[in-house]
C-alpha cells in the first residue's frame, strides 16, 4: 500500500514538472511583438489645389518665312541662341532686287516726265480755247490725258515702293527679342519658289506660357474663387484685372510650376487665358498660365504640372500617405491603442496634399496610426511601436498629388 502511494505522488511529480518545463518552453519560444513604426495624426489648415498637366509654350511664337524668291545667301546668327529685335538672320540674293529697283525708278522718270508734257498741253490750250483757235473737244481731249498721265506717275510711284519692299525682303531680321531654333534651310538653297519656305522658328520665353486643360468641376472651384476675389475687390472699391493680357493674374490667385525633374518653378505664375468653352467630348477646359522666366531655363515643349490653390481646409486630420490601405473600395488604417495592440479601422479619404492625405471621417487627431510595417499585423496583434515625427515623412508645400486616387 504504501509502494503504490509513493509510486503515484512520483509520477504525480513527474507530470507537474513536465508540465511546468513545457509552459516555460512555449513561453520561450513565443516570439516577441513585431517592431511597426507610427505617427501620430495631426490636424492643419490644408490648402486644396487644382493641378492638371500641361505643355510650355512660347508667349509668343513666330515662323519666320521667305516672302520673295531667290537663293539663300548666308546665315547669321547661331541656332538656339537669343537674338535680338531687328538682328540680321538670313540674307537672299538681292541683285535681281535692285534691279527690279531701278527699273521701277525709270519708269516712274519716264511718267513724271510724260506728265509735264501732257500739263504743258493743258496750259497751252486753255487761253486758245477761249479764242475758237482750239476746240473745246481738243483741250477736254488734253484734260483727259493729264489726268490719266497722273494715275500713271501714280501707278509707277505704287511699283517702285513694292520693288523697294521686295528688296527689304531680301534682309530676314527678328521681328522680336527671343529663342531662336534650328534653321530649316541653309545657305545656296532656293527659297520662296511657288509657296511661302519657312526659314526658322523663334519663340518668346520671357514669360514662358503653359496651356492646359483641366476637368469642368476644378474649372467650376477656381471660377467660384474668382468670384469670391472679385466679390471682396468690388467692396474694397478695388477691381480684378480681366484674364488675357500676359503678366496679369485673373484674381490674384498664383500658379505654380513643377517641371519634370519634381523641383518647383522659382517664379509664381498667372493666368492669362481660359478658352470660351468645355470640349464636350472630353468634359475640360483649355487654360494658360504665364510665368517669368528671366533665366530662361524653361523652353517651350517641355511638360509640366500646374497647380493654383482654390480653397483651404480648416483643422484637417492628416496622416503620412502609406497608412491608407485599400481593400474592395474600402480604406482603412492601422491604430495602435494605448495598451500596444493593433485596431484596424476603416476611414473616409479626402484630398490629398503632398505626401500626406486628409481623412474626413474615422480618425482623430493625435492617435497613433501605423506608417511602416503594416503587412506585419492584424487586429488585436501586440505590437512594439516606434514613434516618427510626421513632418519626416512628408511635407504641406505642395509639391505632391493633389488627390489620392
Amino acid at each position: 500500500m504504501i509502494l503504490s502511494q509513493r509510486l503515484f505522488f512520483a509520477s504525480a511529480l513527474s507530470l507537474f514538472a513536465a508540465f511546468a518545463c513545457n509552459k516555460e518552453d512555449a513561453k520561450r519560444a513565443a516570439p516577441p511583438p513585431p517592431v511597426v513604426k507610427v505617427a501620430e495624426s495631426v490636424t492643419r489648415d490644408v490648402p486644396i489645389y487644382v493641378e492638371a498637366i500641361g505643355q510650355t509654350r512660347g508667349n509668343e511664337e513666330i515662323e519666320i518665312s521667305a516672302r520673295v524668291e531667290g537663293f539663300l545667301e548666308t546665315m547669321s546668327f547661331k541656332e538656339g541662341s537669343f537674338v535680338k529685335k531687328g538682328q540680321v538672320l538670313y540674307t537672299i540674293d538681292s541683285r535681281p532686287f535692285r534691279a527690279n529697283v531701278a527699273q521701277a525708278q525709270a519708269n516712274l522718270a519716264q511718267s513724271d516726265a510724260e506728265l509735264v508734257r501732257k500739263h504743258q498741253d493743258v496750259a497751252r490750250y486753255a487761253p486758245l480755247v477761249a479764242k475758237n483757235a482750239v476746240s473745246v473737244q481738243e483741250y477736254e481731249t488734253a484734260v483727259a490725258q493729264e489726268k490719266a498721265q497722273q494715275s500713271a506717275v501714280a501707278a509707277a510711284k505704287a511699283a517702285l515702293d513694292r520693288s523697294r519692299i521686295d528688296l527689304g525682303y531680301t534682309t530676314v531680321s527678328a521681328p522680336t527679342d527671343g529663342l531662336i531654333g534650328v534653321t530649316e534651310v541653309h545657305p545656296g538653297t532656293l527659297v520662296g519658289r511657288g509657296q511661302t519656305t519657312v526659314l526658322t522658328r523663334l519663340s518668346k520665353i520671357d514669360p514662358i506660357d503653359v496651356r492646359f486643360a483641366i476637368p469642368e468641376a476644378d474649372y467650376l472651384k477656381y471660377a467660384r474663387r474668382r468670384e469670391a476675389a472679385q466679390a471682396a475687390a468690388t467692396d474694397a472699391g478695388a477691381a480684378l484685372p480681366d484674364a488675357g493680357a500676359h503678366g496679369g493674374a485673373a484674381d490674384g490667385t498664383p500658379f505654380q510650376m513643377i517641371l519634370a525633374d519634381g523641383s518647383t518653378h522659382a517664379y509664381p505664375g498667372s493666368l492669362v487665358f481660359v478658352d470660351r468653352n468645355v470640349d464636350p467630348q472630353t468634359g475640360t477646359i483649355r487654360m494658360e498660365a504665364a510665368f517669368p522666366n528671366p533665366t530662361g531655363l524653361v523652353r517651350p515643349g517641355q511638360y509640366a504640372r500646374v497647380r493654383a490653390s482654390v480653397s483651404v481646409k480648416k483643422d484637417a486630420v492628416l496622416v503620412g500617405q502609406r497608412s491608407v490601405t485599400e481593400a474592395q473600395g474600402v480604406s482603412s488604417v492601422a491604430v495602435v491603442k494605448a495598451d500596444d495592440t493593433v485596431e484596424v479601422r476603416p476611414v473616409k479619404v479626402a484630398d490629398r496634399v503632398g505626401d500626406l492625405v486628409i481623412i474626413e471621417s474615422g480618425l482623430k487627431a493625435g492617435e497613433r496610426v501605423i506608417v511602416e510595417g503594416i503587412q506585419k499585423v492584424k487586429a488585436g496583434l501586440k505590437v512594439k511601436p516606434e514613434a516618427v515625427p510626421l513632418d519626416e515623412l512628408a511635407s504641406l508645400d505642395g509639391k505632391g498629388d493633389k488627390k489620392a486616387q
